[in-house]
């Protein structure tokens, strides 16, 4: 089977910056939404952004602290969204779509990583829920404005997806629970979800990539112990396709890339890297460059499509809005609301740990 998930020759590399990416790139009169854009890596996109003439738009769960990130960058404005609350998306998508606008880019940067055992909602597992679940319910509320902008939308996956294809037999971890599997299947779906996205939206002008950002320090590894972060550091070093560490706007780059370059017209459902996309994983990648292929899998990616339309009960191309099911898994540990860095929307401060979204 033919594949054009191969490098296309973008003349950027692991080392590209959000501003070579955007060179030459005109922004103005551009809608851009970038869940989790007011830490890490989303704030230099949102930075990135904005800086090319972009409005873009902030969802974040503790939108004060939001504001204070974003302030004194132009054309940013910020709105309230858990994404592990499916009544906080439809109450943002209600809110976003009664101000008729549209979107041009939207970015599904947010995301939570190798957390400890919790859950949201009905008692879905906290990663697939917060990564995957969330940005799904989200996408399919917006349809109505991402379908009128054309949109292009991005799914912030990671090589953290080669750990774990999707659990079909129990995708919330209700016989022992693992982080690193969950993670890694959260992220799997990531990539699923922008390849069945765009099979399903590219009639209509919307396209789809998913992505890994690169090894970045920011506060994403807040959940791991000082040993468990030397350990990770050690495996991706050790890694032989590692591009090395990243600065945040090199890590926000291929995002960027992704969502603006116009070497991508006409293309999508692929996977990237370094601001190009993807070549196929070699077998056995951990933690490697390359995309494995269970992440690009067709079959796999509607199949997820009807889970994540099953479990929250959405689906824009159904025509209609389902009963979701309620998932009457174990209870495990909830979230609690004073854990505001585990399910963001965006809020957190960077910190000096490596970050593998």
């Amino acid at each position: 089977m033919t594949t054009q998930q191969h490098k296309i020759g973008s003349g950027f590399g692991p080392h590209s910056t959000t501003d070579d990416v955007l060179a030459g790139i005109d922004l103005s009169g551009r809608l851009a939404v970038v869940t989790g854009g007011s830490s890490g890596l989303g704030l230099a996109t949102t930075r990135a952004l904005a800086g090319a003439g972009a409005h873009v738009l902030v969802p974040a769960r503790r939108p004060t602290a939001a504001q204070e990130a974003v302030a004194g960058i132009d054309n940013v404005e910020v709105e309230e969204l858990d994404l592990a609350d499916l009544d906080s998306v439809r109450s943002f998508a209600e809110r976003f779509l009664a101000s008729r606008r549209h979107i041009d880019l939207l970015i599904n940067n947010a995301g939570i990583m190798a957390a400890p055992e919790a859950r949201v909602g009905p008692g879905w597992e906290s990663q697939f829920a917060v990564n995957h679940l969330g940005h799904y319910a989200l996408v399919n509320r917006l349809w109505p404005a991402i379908q009128a902008g054309g949109a292009r939308v991005v799914s912030v996956s990671s090589n953290g997806h080669q750990l774990s294809g999707i659990r079909w037999d129990d995708v919330h971890f209700t016989r022992g629970y693992d982080k690193w599997q969950a993670y890694g299947q959260a992220k799997t779906a990531n990539a699923l979800f922008a390849t069945h996205l765009d099979a399903l939206g590219r009639t209509a002008g919307v396209r789809a990539f998913s992505l890994h950002p690169g090894t970045i320090k920011t506060a994403l590894g807040r959940h791991m112990s000082p040993q468990e972060l030397a350990d990770l550091t050690v495996t991706i070093d050790n890694s032989p396709t590692n591009s090395g560490w990243k600065t945040p706007e090199q890590g926000a780059a291929t995002q960027v890339w992704a969502a603006t370059s116009p070497r991508l017209t006409g293309i999508g459902g692929l996977y990237c890297e370094d601001c190009d996309i993807a070549e196929p994983a070699a077998p056995g990648a951990v933690l490697g460059g390359g995309v494995s292929a269970w992440a690009t899998d067709p079959v796999q990616a509607a199949r997820l499509w009807e889970l994540s339309a099953d479990l929250t009960g959405l689906d824009a191309f159904a025509g209609s809005v389902r009963a979701h099911r309620v998932d009457r898994s174990p209870p495990g540990r909830s979230l609690p609301r004073g854990d505001a860095e585990h399910v963001r929307g965006g809020s957190q401060p960077d910190s000096d740990r490596p970050d593998q979204p």
